[in-house]
Parts: C-alpha cells; structure tokens; sequence
C-alpha cells in the first residue's frame, strides 16, 4: 500500500522502501488521490493550531522538530504521489526521486526520535496538509517539480538556515541542532535535483527553461503557501537556481509581505 494512504507514521517510515517499488512498477497513472493523505494525528488548517514556544524551553524544540517533521513526512508522501502520477517519467528521474524519498524518510525519523528525546511524541501538536495540497492531479510534471522541489523544498532551504540561526542563538550545538543541520545540508542535493530535471525535461521538449520558469510559476504562484523566510542566495546558488531566479523569489517574499500588511 502506498504510504501516503496508511495512517501510522512509523509503518510510512518502514514501508518507505516497498511503497517507492510499488509505485515504481505502475504503467498507468494512479488516479485513486485521497484529498489529504492519512494521518494518526489532528491534521488542523494552520491557522488554528496552538501558539509556539521559544527554542529556550525543551517544548519549543520539541514543537519546531514536530512542525519539520510534519514537512518531512510531506515531502516523503509527494515522492511517492509523483511516482505513482507519473510513471512515464524518465527512469533516471524516478530513479533518483526514490533515493530522496527514502530519504526523506531518514529526516522523518531523526525528528521523531528528536522529539521523543526531549520528553514529547509525535501528535502532541496538530499538523496540516498544505505541502500536500499544493500540488494537484492536474498537474503536469514540469509543474510537479517545480512545485515540490523548487518552491516548496526551495523554501525549506530559506526557512532550514533560519531555525539554524536561531538555535544556534542558545550558545550550544546539541543533538537537535544537529539534526537540523543535517537536514538543511541534505536538502540542497533534493532542491538540485528538481533544478536539474526542470531544465533537463525543458530540454527534451524543446522548450526555454528560463522563460518557462517566470511563465509556470506566473500560472502556479496562487496556489502555492506563502514563504515570507529571507531567501538565502548561497544555499539557492547551490541547488541550482539561477540570479533571475533567486531574484524573482525574493520580489515574491516581498509581494507576499506587503499583501500581509494591508490585511
């Protein structure tokens, strides 16, 4: 069974490895998509969940780690989804997607034993979906890649660097810093293999990446989360993004920003 449909969060971790080679195997689309995959915690629309604690208190690095954990298990849950959408992808692509889901999986890990070490479990906290609702069965996959590994896991770049900041704001480099500091570095290679398939897919059909880029997201931007973390140009140099397009991220922050404040 594919993980995004089987409730129990260590059972996804598990299953990782046999949920990627079923869905591997397809020939055909998988078209049976349930509107939030299954949770065995509260799944709440962001807004409603509870306050947060400063990263001084053991609860509140408990909650950032079940908060990343949340985007983790997501980013784990759209490997698959795009392996069983796409099946026509090329096999190196799929080939590679496995290797980050799985990994994936391994960051899901670290923080739920993150979590546990501090005194607290997993669903102490609600979590959302909206990683999971960005993306739609409509897409295509020059619109799942940059969706999922561009923007959303591009983000998480911005927002990895910050909570490293911040933690390391406290005076120490404990096992929770660690732990996100490994992830932060891991995701570079998952952002640059969306950079490098976007332009590689753009290439077989002939088409300008650079251009589809403004364009695509032009077409995608209103229904993606809003990211308001300052754009970090060093770590997005790395994974593959261009200065046009670093640029036009952070004209985006900046748009999203201003709209907040006229709210």
């Amino acid at each position: 069974m594919f993980s995004f449909l089987v409730p129990d969060v260590w059972e996804k971790i598990d299953n990782i490895e046999k949920s990627c080679e079923e869905a591997f195997k397809l020939t055909q689309p998988w078209t049976q998509m349930p509107e939030d995959p299954a949770r065995d915690v509260l799944l709440l629309h962001p807004k409603l969940h509870p306050p947060k604690k400063g990263f001084s208190s053991a609860e509140g690095q408990a909650r950032m780690l079940h908060d990343l954990a949340n985007i983790e298990l997501q980013a784990m849950e759209l490997g698959v989804r795009t392996l069983t959408e796409f099946p026509d992808a090329p096999q190196g692509f799929k080939e590679e997607l496995v290797a980050i889901t799985v990994n994936e999986s391994e960051h899901l890990r670290m923080c739920l034993e993150g979590i546990e070490s501090l005194g607290f479990k997993w669903g102490d906290w609600p979590v959302h979906s909206a990683l999971w609702r960005a993306v739609s069965v409509e897409d295509t996959l020059l619109d799942r890649i940059l969706i999922v590994h561009r923007y959303l896991e591009g983000s998480g770049l911005d927002a990895g660097d910050t909570l490293i900041r911040r933690l390391e704001g406290l005076g120490s480099n404990g096992p929770i810093q660690k732990i996100v500091k490994q992830i932060n570095h891991d995701e570079i290679g998952h952002v640059n293999f969306g950079s490098e398939w976007y332009r590689e897919i753009c290439r077989q059909k002939k088409m300008d990446a650079g251009e589809d880029f403004f364009t695509r997201m032009a077409d995608l931007r209103l229904r993606l989360p809003k990211r308001i973390e300052p754009v970090n140009r060093v770590l997005r140099s790395k994974a593959g993004f261009t200065d046009e397009e670093i640029q036009y991220f952070e004209n985006l922050r900046l748009d999203f920003m201003n709209k907040d404040k006229k709210v």
